[in-house]
């Protein structure tokens, strides 16, 4: 682990039955930076997502948030990692039975963080945060695919996270949607000094948001570096992975 990573990943194996998805991995995450994860479908970008924030648990190898091991805490002990790394799952996963606002202050009411005109106000400000000011009576249903996402991410901003993990934040979304979904991020980024992890297919997103890019192959990450670097890049699978997402072919 560098001295500058907020999370590590050190020879994180995970399988499925035969099917070996994640195989001795190693990454760094740096502290404030925003590191867009890319790779072909199916090859474990969002498994990578869920042991960052331990949804789920490795095989082998670990994971590290500010250098402690997330493999040697209890359940308990976990609440505290989750309330410093936030997520934002793709579709949102909204409650459909709650309100925005009652999806928004989730996390606050389990933690029995606020009440009464003090959790109106977080929520309140948390949906200006994300451009859904007004919003709170609303129910997801009444939303559309980009608002949904933005309410999720207020969600995700509750617990003031040090870091948020993005799952393909801008799938299913018309362009001007998603680039108000990019625009955001970086927001976010700047304003909080969030470290952010962004799994997407979308390459005009992903070069748009991140700092840094790691290309997932083979369980593996096979490069990591800025995106003048990856668009530079010799490798026959990122490069035709990268060209083919520019012709719009791309798997």
């Amino acid at each position: 682990m560098t001295d500058a990573a907020f999370i590590s990943c050190r020879g994180l194996s995970k399988r499925f039955g035969e099917h070996v998805v994640l195989d001795e991995l190693d990454l760094d995450v740096t502290r404030g930076e925003t590191l867009v994860v890319l790779g072909h479908s199916g090859t474990g970008k969002s498994v990578l997502l869920k042991h960052i924030n331990a949804l789920l648990e490795p095989d082998a190898g670990t994971v590290l948030c500010e250098g402690t091991d997330l493999s040697t805490l209890r359940e308990s002990q976990l609440v505290a990692v989750r309330r410093k790394v936030g997520m934002l799952f793709q579709g949102g996963a909204m409650f459909d039975s709650l309100s925005v606002e009652d999806n928004v202050a989730f996390a606050l009411d389990q933690h029995d963080i606020c009440h009464g005109r003090e959790r109106d106000d977080r929520v309140a400000h948390l949906l200006e945060l994300v451009g859904l000011a007004g919003t709170q009576k609303k129910m997801p249903s009444e939303l559309s695919g980009g608002m949904r996402k933005r309410a999720a991410l207020a969600r995700s901003l509750a617990l003031e996270p040090e870091a948020l993990l993005y799952d393909e934040p801008t799938t299913g979304l018309d362009p001007v949607t998603a680039q108000q979904i990019n625009v955001l991020i970086r927001d976010l980024q700047g304003r909080f000094g969030l470290t952010s992890v962004v799994v997407t297919h979308d390459l005009a997103s992903a070069y748009f948001v991140a700092d840094r890019m790691a290309f997932l192959y083979h369980g593996k990450i096979e490069l990591t570096g800025t995106v003048e670097e990856m668009r530079a890049t010799s490798h026959p699978v990122i490069s035709e992975f990268l060209s083919a997402g520019v012709s719009g072919v791309q798997s």
